[in-house]
């Protein structure tokens, strides 16, 4: 799985364990779900730099 599966994944997670949470009264598990969520965009944000780069550089 690429870099990119993997972060949209991460995301996928961490709003499923924030749902749960919510479902159960479980902050913790809420909590942890942002956080992951939170990780993924930041990881999303940095494919994107690295994507623009590529193209600045015409590097594929």
């Amino acid at each position: 799985m690429s870099d990119k599966g993997r972060h949209a994944a991460d995301d996928a997670i961490g709003k499923g364990k924030e749902a749960a949470g919510k479902l159960t009264d479980d902050e913790k598990l809420e909590n942890e779900g942002k956080a992951d969520q939170v990780g993924a965009k930041v990881k999303k944000a940095g494919d994107s730099i690295k994507d623009a780069f590529d193209k600045a550089t015409d590097r594929d």
